[in-house]
């Protein structure tokens, strides 16, 4: 049963990052009274699990909330950690979000769900959690009529359980907790994946004079900069950034897809895993087990270096198209990459467990929706949505990879998503604003 005593509140956002307050921001211009609950402490992800030398692989000019955006002196640069927490924390300052840190959501239910529940008519039950040593059952209780879940799409780290194979002595890490090169132990370091995480720290550990081997997966690249301008101001240009999932081929309808590897790093430039090993790196074909004393490759290696020199091939034809359709001048630059190293064989060179003093997982994150009681979720585990509005009443996503275009998931794209919600849910409850204005003004003056 509900208890009696719960807090009852017209809206609750889930997720206290760039999402959940671009949804509070939303709410607070409509006038709809809401909490946003975040288990740790607002924007927390951007100071805790990103290593030294992160940057944006966006523009900065990309950067842009609702009623909020990059207005620094190099829009086409991309920020560094610190200045990303500091653009950050300058959005909350910006407005008044009715924030709760450090309150974890145990469970989530749509009232008249479960035996003895009540109040069919819609609305959840939300338990949520204060004191990390209670229990759910000790946590207070919150009724709202309608919920966004802005807890994003990368919830948990993936370490792949190949793992439990490696010895004690070999240092292991996944990608979010990755600090620094100083922060592995002395000797060679083996990097699991080459999407833009792997790629950079690969990277940052090969600059920083680090032995190398890469277990290169099937991520595609981009080029940083092509006739002139970046790459992304292009592609914005085109509209290609703009068109929604539902016109995207089905292959690239999900969540799971990986993204394109390039860094922004000392001003941004491209990612060339071939330049890496011409310059010394150590490239492998995916890594499919480790066995008497060796790690095992797949035999793909030259087939993930051609698919990702394919795409960055053909991202500056489609570039090439639009230039030629629009009649520009720019300048000219050759569409396709030449290769400048190819390995000797599919796998690479063989590897033994003990020629590496520590493994870098970059394999990506899992979703975490246990505490969510409610049938949004398809065979894989992803809620199902229509740009974030789910089939259950009152019950929406947002910030997720995709859930409406390229942006979603990202600075660029979460303002339009935001506000698209936010429509929806201020037309609920558009009589109560008008009521609480009406008193506030007086006679409604």
């Amino acid at each position: 049963m509900t208890p009696a005593d719960a807090e009852r509140l017209p809206v609750v956002v889930i997720g206290g990052g760039q999402a959940g307050l671009a949804m509070s921001w939303q709410l607070v211009a409509g006038g709809v009274e809401h909490a946003v609950l975040e288990r740790d402490t607002a924007l927390h992800t951007w100071r805790d699990a990103r290593w030294d030398t992160f940057c944006l692989v966006t523009p900065n000019w990309q950067c842009r909330l609702p009623g909020y955006a990059y207005d620094g002196p190099d829009p086409d640069g991309f920020m560094v950690r610190s200045e990303i927490i500091d653009w950050l924390d300058g959005y909350r300052a910006s407005f008044d979000p009715p924030l709760r840190e450090g309150t974890a959501v145990t469970s989530l239910r749509p009232l008249g769900d479960g035996p003895g529940a009540e109040d069919p008519a819609g609305g959840f039950v939300i338990h949520t959690r204060t004191d990390a040593t209670a229990s759910a059952c000790d946590g207070d209780v919150i009724v709202a009529e309608q919920v966004v879940v802005a807890t994003g799409g990368y919830h948990v780290p993936a370490v792949p359980r190949v793992a439990e194979r490696l010895p004690a002595g070999v240092h292991q890490v996944h990608s979010a907790a990755y600090t620094n090169p100083a922060a592995l132990p002395d000797g060679p370091v083996l990097v699991v994946g080459t999407g833009q995480s792997g790629a950079q720290i690969a990277e940052d550990l090969h600059l920083a004079g680090r032995r190398v081997h890469l277990a290169v997966g099937n991520a595609p690249r981009f080029a940083r900069r092509y006739r002139g301008r970046d790459v992304i101001a292009w592609m914005q240009d085109t509209g290609h950034y703009a068109k929604p999932v539902t016109e995207r081929p089905l292959e690239e309808r999900t969540q799971d897809r990986t993204n394109h590897y390039v860094t922004g790093r000392d001003g941004g430039r491209d990612i060339d895993l071939r330049a890496f090993a011409r310059d010394g790196m150590v490239l492998h074909g995916r890594l499919t087990g480790i066995e008497a004393g060796g790690f095992r490759f797949a035999a793909d290696l030259t087939a993930n270096l051609d698919a990702a020199d394919e795409v960055y091939n053909g991202i500056n034809g489609l570039i090439d198209e639009y230039i030629a359709g629009a009649g520009l001048s720019v300048p000219i630059g050759p569409s396709r990459y030449h290769p400048l190293w190819a390995p000797t064989t599919a796998t690479g060179p063989e590897l033994a467990v003990d020629d590496v003093a520590a493994v870098v997982w970059a394999t990506g994150f899992t979703r975490d929706y246990g505490w969510l009681h409610a049938g949004v979720f398809d065979g894989a585990g992803h809620p199902q949505h229509r740009r974030g509005v789910t089939a259950v009443p009152g019950l929406y996503f947002l910030g997720l990879p995709w859930l409406h275009t390229w942006g979603s998931g990202r600075f660029a794209g979460i303002a339009p998503d935001a506000a698209h919600l936010a429509d929806r849910i201020c037309d609920h409850f558009s009589d109560r604003v008008a009521e609480r204005n009406r008193e506030r003004c007086g006679d409604g003056r």
